[in-house]
């Protein structure tokens, strides 16, 4: 593996950099899972849109730049480097396209992919129900075929669904054929939540976000052409979106490069305060997460020259889960543990940080579930 940059992907940095230094808010926004905050979160993705920065590996015809996916490694650094906002439109363009991409017709492309882009349309993700979390094969939400008007009768419950109380749009998995075995007969839809007997309820969380909703499906008409891929096969097109969810789209290495050098500034910053810098095992704490961040932008760069060579990462994405889940939990409590009773104070930023760490090692599959998965599908394990 090469780790030097070509002349071209040096100059597609500077790009980068130059509009985003030139572009990204001076002040942060507020969070996106407000009300509010979502709202001035989609003009900001609107502006990456217009500039063509919003999905910089999609096809021209999409909005994008047709970037290869080692430019896409060199934006999301440069992204979180400039401190710029959080993607909103997150569960479409890292999770939902990429399937979009690999199972969907021209149609859906054509009819989704634009609007996802630029923020007109956003996807909130049906996986979870009140009972299927992390064992998705237990679903109960139903789908029954309704031949006469050429589609299907959509039934139950999605929970958890992290900013389904301001999105346009859902994609989840029903069973539609319930005398299958768990991991079958199950289809994957893409639904309009303003569909006649879909009733979103929104619910608070303890940090005082909004975003979270409960969504009921009572007797919900789709027709055939939101049906994602082969009906019953909705299981296998499930695994291809958790996979861009746990291994490489969603949690780029970025994100924690910029997050680790915030890191050591604090450090430094407390140092010179307080002498609070001067605990040893607390310095350690903060080497071993420096080099935690480099070591996964290192195993990134190789899953994407295999990827580039044709192979698939499979199963190994529950093992890069769990790496950036609990990396991300071990900085911001270093953090935590160099600001001390300061670390209380909203406006610092790394207390809401770290209780968003704290989800981390639960969303896209508990680690418990990922560490099982690694064990029998990776390792070769047998089954207790």
């Amino acid at each position: 593996m090469d780790l030097t940059w070509t002349a071209e992907q040096q100059g597609f940095r500077a790009e980068a950099r130059g509009w985003l230094e030139a572009n990204v808010p001076a002040a942060p926004l507020p969070s996106g899972d407000t009300r509010d905050g979502f709202a001035l979160h989609l003009e900001w993705e609107r502006r990456l849109f217009d500039a063509r920065w919003a999905v910089v590996s999609w096809p021209e015809a999409y909005g994008g730049r047709e970037a290869s996916l080692w430019e896409w490694l060199i934006f999301e650094e440069e992204y979180y480097r400039a401190g710029a906002p959080q993607r909103v439109t997150q569960n479409g363009i890292f999770l939902l396209a990429p399937t979009l991409f690999e199972f969907g017709t021209p149609e859906q492309q054509d009819r989704y992919l634009p609007k996802m882009a630029s923020g007109e349309e956003t996807w909130c993700q049906g996986w979870s129900e009140p009972d299927a979390g992390s064992d998705l094969a237990a679903i109960t939400s139903r789908a029954v075929r309704v031949d006469a008007a050429g589609g299907w009768r959509l039934t139950g419950q999605k929970t958890w669904t992290t900013r389904g109380a301001f999105c346009t749009h859902l994609f989840g998995l029903f069973r539609s054929d319930p005398e299958a075995q768990r991991h079958h007969g199950l289809t994957y839809f893409l639904v309009p939540l303003d569909a006649a007997g879909v009733t979103v309820r929104g619910f608070g969380r303890l940090d005082g976000d909004e975003g979270f909703a409960e969504v009921f499906f009572d007797d919900v008409f789709v027709p055939d052409d939101l049906v994602l891929g082969e009906v019953h096969e909705g299981w296998r097109i499930a695994m291809a979106t958790t996979g861009s969810e746990r291994g490489l789209t969603l949690r780029s290495p970025g994100r924690f490069l910029a997050a680790i050098n915030r890191l050591v500034e604090l450090a430094d910053e407390v140092d010179l305060a307080t002498g609070v810098g001067n605990d040893p095992a607390l310095r350690h704490d903060i080497v071993d997460s420096y080099i935690d961040a480099e070591a996964y932008q290192l195993q990134t760069l190789g899953t994407v020259t295999r990827i580039s060579a044709g192979e698939s990462i499979g199963a190994e994405s529950s093992l890069t889960k769990i790496y950036w889940s609990d990396l991300d939990v071990r900085l911001h409590e270093a953090a935590l543990r160099l600001l001390g009773p300061a670390a209380e104070l909203e406006d610092n930023g790394w207390m809401k940080g770290y209780q968003f760490a704290l989800s981390g090692p639960i969303y896209a599959g508990t680690n418990e579930i990922q560490r099982n998965v690694v064990a029998e599908r990776v390792l070769g394990l047998p089954r207790k």
